[in-house]
């Protein structure tokens, strides 16, 4: 694969406000770019399709002339950089360069909203901004990229509780760091390619952010003997024959690398501290997937593990071949590559690659909550609070027997609506479904009792008595109804339909 040589000299980011004021006086911010290109241009840009905002941003506008400078990589003239920007000191400062009558940005920069609405800026390697990995093709090893759908996904899981200690690994362009900032004391990022080191100093001077600790160096290294309220990171996951690209290639067989990253951040998280990750697993022949992730969940620790996407190892390959330019080159070394990723595979038993999310809590619980599913379908973003969420309701319910279960009051969760499924005019429904309006969105089956039970859990009975109420209603022996419907009753507290009312930490309607 040819490749193009990466910048080498990188912007200096002291008089990062200079360029962060001229960026909000002309509305180089996120709601100004889809005020500017609109809708369908500005969704285009996420596929890595630029044509749309080019032809959005015709005009000479100082807006217009940002947005071509430093987002779609085109040069402009310098009298419109000059009306732009404050053109000698991005000059002198290396964001900029001049090329006869013109100026070319030396890096991408891409407006990014806030969680809180604040106007951030996420800086990566040219061609990187737009579309996140798909524009990364023929950068180098070494390429920093910008804002990816997997970075989003990451930074919404992320429980965002004010916290002491954060570590963002493998940092990249910044983004994670760049939240924790907000509700953490102290935020150190790492990363094994130094000049994501650079991009992110890069990212927090543009975005008016804290400076965090950065540290060069592999997964734990460069903590080595530190532990963390909060850690974060959306490493080299893919699954390749080889380490070939620092941002997706780990350089370990298989899906070790993830497994080693999750294993050890046991020892680096302190009580009640959190761990998300993204990662890629391995489906090998006959082996189950689940307990395969299951058993890499470290000692001490409460785990909900999430596989969002299964892909068979055919359309792997073939993703991130793309990802890395192969299919421009030779057909016989397209072919080439394309075998040695299938004889990885082959050799490994692997069948089919899984992806998703790994959250884990440090609570020293002796017997740990160990949640392992497959959830493809859609969710609503950000989920952090729906993951705190999750795992309040597990310390709840590792405290309460049956009998205990039975004396504690419930309410319907807030999103939750009944669905009735029947043919029409039938007196009495097939079916019920309760489902979930927000967060995961889940939707659940429930039999009668679970339906009447749900319908006027209101928080005032406990649940022993409401099925006292539903057993003479039925005519059922009460006893009975209380002997079987515990075991119901705890699966729909633990995938959040009904919270119980004043537990600490559990959220209550």
């Amino acid at each position: 694969m040819s490749t193009t040589s990466l910048t080498t000299s990188l912007p200096v980011p002291d008089r990062a406000s200079l360029l962060r004021t001229a960026f909000l006086a002309a509305d180089f911010t996120a709601d100004g770019l889809l005020d500017r290109l609109g809708a369908t241009a500005y969704a285009a840009l996420a596929r890595s399709e630029t044509v749309p905002a080019l032809r959005a941003t015709r005009g000479d506008g100082v807006l217009d002339t940002l947005v071509r400078l430093f987002l779609l990589q085109r040069p402009v003239p310098h009298e419109r950089a000059g009306a732009a920007l404050p053109l000698d000191e991005a000059l002198a400062d290396g964001w900029v360069i001049r090329e006869g009558d013109d100026v070319r940005a030396v890096v991408d920069v891409r407006p990014y909203g806030g969680p809180e609405g604040q106007d951030w800026f996420i800086v990566s390697d040219l061609g990187c901004a737009v579309g996140g990995a798909s524009g990364a093709g023929g950068k180098g090893e070494g390429v920093v990229l910008g804002v990816g759908g997997a970075s989003t996904t990451l930074a919404g899981l992320t429980v965002r509780t004010p916290v002491a200690s954060a570590l963002d690994l493998g940092t990249g362009s910044g983004i994670q760091a760049l939240h924790a900032t907000q509700h953490a004391t102290r935020v150190t990022a790492t990363d094994l390619n130094p000049r994501a080191l650079e991009f992110t100093r890069l990212t927090l001077a543009l975005s008016g952010a804290p400076d965090v600790d950065l540290r060069a160096g592999s997964l734990f290294e460069p903590v080595a003997t530190e532990t963390y309220d909060l850690i974060v990171s959306n490493p080299p996951f893919v699954i390749s024959p080889g380490a070939r690209l620092t941002y997706r290639d780990g350089g370990m067989g298989g899906d070790d690398l993830c497994r080693t990253l999750v294993r050890q951040a046991g020892d680096r998280l302190n009580d009640g501290g959190y761990a998300h990750f993204l990662a890629n697993w391995q489906h090998i022949e006959g082996e189950d997937w689940q307990e395969r992730v299951r058993s890499w969940v470290p000692a001490g620790c409460d785990a909900w593990i999430v596989q969002r996407e299964v892909q068979d190892v055919t359309q792997y390959a073939e993703l991130w071949l793309r990802d890395a330019g192969d299919h421009r080159e030779t057909p016989e070394e397209y072919a080439a590559r394309y075998e040695a990723w299938l004889d990885e595979f082959e050799a490994r038993g692997t069948r089919a690659v899984g992806f998703g999310w790994i959250t884990l809590r440090r609570t020293g619980a002796q017997v740990p909550s160990v949640v392992v599913e497959e959830w493809p379908h859609p969710v609503e973003q950000p989920l952090g609070e729906t993951v705190r969420a999750h795992f309040a309701r597990q310390d709840y319910l590792r405290t309460r027997d049956d009998a205990a279960l039975l004396t504690d009051r419930f309410v319907l969760a807030r999103e939750v609506v009944q669905e009735q499924v029947g043919l029409p005019g039938a007196e009495d429904p097939e079916h019920v479904i309760l489902r979930q309006n927000r967060g995961m969105r889940r939707a659940t089956k429930v039999d009668t009792v679970g339906a009447g039970f749900a319908g006027v859990c209101d928080g005032s009975l406990s649940a022993g008595r409401i099925l006292d109420a539903i057993a003479q209603l039925m005519g059922e022996d009460p006893v009975v109804l209380r002997d079987r419907t515990p075991k119901a009753i705890r699966l729909l507290v633990e995938e959040g339909f009904l919270e119980p009312v004043g537990q600490e930490g559990v959220p209550a309607t």
